[in-house]
């Protein structure tokens, strides 16, 4: 099963600007920028998609190592806080540091640490951060003006 989302950025990286749209269509042409990733400008960032999909991929990791263990959570909070910062010339996504809190009836505090530490470690999103990236990149040309197909 795959899942997709495409990216389209125009101009430069402080005065460009960039669009993210996901297969599902939960998000559309939803705008991002440097100053929206770097400046504390309101809108979306990578950073943010990546603590939206590790908290909601825990939440689910957890839940299931509850129910296959014979617990029912009433309620599971997560709030991901992925921490990006100035390295060198660049920029480095240094962690993902989530926070949990839950509502489990009949469950020990041994027992929930230990369930929740393998949801955090099986995870998919975690395994992702820890993951091999492939790129396959492709350089398409562009026709000058007044050349023929223009």
């Amino acid at each position: 099963m795959d899942r997709k989302a495409t990216s389209i950025w125009t101009g430069s990286i402080k005065e460009g600007q960039g669009t993210i749209t996901s297969d599902s269509g939960a998000l559309q042409n939803q705008p991002y920028s440097f100053t929206t990733r770097f400046e504390g400008e309101k809108g979306t960032n990578p950073e943010e998609l990546i603590a939206a999909a590790h908290s909601a991929c825990f939440a689910m990791a957890t839940s299931g190592n509850l129910s296959k263990a014979g617990f029912n959570p009433t309620r599971l909070q997560v709030t991901a806080t992925v921490t990006v910062s100035k390295k060198g010339e660049g920029w480095e996504v240094g962690s993902s540091k989530l926070q949990l809190s839950a509502q489990i009836p009949e469950i020990s505090e041994a027992k929930f640490q230990e369930l929740a530490q393998d949801a955090k470690a099986n995870c998919p999103i975690s395994k992702l951060l820890r993951a091999e990236i492939t790129l396959d990149a492709k350089l398409e040309t562009m026709k000058r003006a007044g050349e023929p197909g223009m």
